[in-house]
């Protein structure tokens, strides 16, 4: 199980391996003239777009990273519910720039990445506190899962985009369950007007295969991991339909209860 939790060091090597294997497929397709210039899933990138955005991303974690090590500022805080018209800005800032210089500068960006994360020690990986420029101080592990997401996510979009039949490889959305919980908590849109709202989360099948009950209420949104006896309305997800629902690149999921509470619920979040 550990292995599968991103905020275990012992996950270390296995969340590295699958970063460089979505990284691989996402350089493969956008090798292809088709996909470099269309659209993505990605709002009104293009899979240009999305390289560009992976390097502006990247060389942003090195300027946290050395600001960690005392060698810089940290980036500029940016409030997450503002993260949309920033990444879109620095995504498209590299427009006009060659396929081959963009696609050599984010591998090149991915290679300096991945060294830093190897680098990080047992102690590091959640003992190491990094700036992030939208959510702030947080532990080290939190920066390979976030490429993880970039990579995986990413290649989602531009696949959707070529409008081929495609999936989501099980074992990148089993890594990704973690932190699309640890999302949620952070981006609540809005809080029900009167009661708090109840309700299970199922995952299916997989390494994170259980139940959370969440409740959402004033005080934001509160999780419990464990048994849903009692909770009314449950939304069960496979791991992969779970990451892209709570990544707003679709709607899923299967409702066993209320459908209106479940729908309330799932439309209480602002997509990032």
């Amino acid at each position: 199980m550990s292995m599968w939790n991103f905020m275990d060091a012992s996950s270390k090597e296995t969340l590295l391996d699958l970063i460089r294997r979505e990284a691989d497929g996402m350089f493969a397709l956008v090798a292809a003239d088709e996909a470099w210039n269309g659209p993505t899933a990605s709002g009104a990138w293009t899979a240009a777009n999305v390289v560009g955005h992976l390097v502006d991303t990247t060389e942003t974690y090195f300027r946290s990273f050395d600001a960690a090590a005392g060698k810089g500022e940290a980036p500029e805080l940016v409030p997450l519910t503002e993260m949309a018209t920033h990444v879109d800005k620095g995504a498209r800032q590299f427009e006009g720039v060659s396929r081959a210089e963009l696609v050599e500068r984010c591998q090149a960006a991915l290679a300096d990445e991945l060294a830093i994360f190897e680098g990080l020690s047992a102690d590091d990986w959640m003992g190491l506190t990094v700036p992030h420029k939208y959510m702030g101080p947080l532990p080290a592990a939190f920066y390979p899962v976030f490429a993880l997401v970039d990579y995986t996510l990413h290649s989602w979009d531009i696949r959707e985009g070529l409008g081929r039949p495609h999936a989501l490889a099980a074992d990148s959305a089993d890594m990704l369950v973690p932190l699309c919980n640890i999302l949620w908590a952070n981006t609540v849109a809005r809080t029900p007007a009167a009661e708090p709202l109840e309700v299970g989360i199922s995952i299916t099948s997989g390494a994170h295969a259980g139940g959370t009950r969440m409740t959402l209420g004033a005080d934001g949104l509160q999780q419990e991991p464990g048994s849903l006896d009692g909770v009314e309305t449950i939304i069960e997800f496979d791991p992969a339909s779970f990451v892209l629902t709570a990544y707003g690149r679709t709607n899923a999921g299967t409702v066993k209860g209320d459908p209106a509470v479940a729908a309330e619920f799932l439309g209480s979040f602002f997509r990032i």
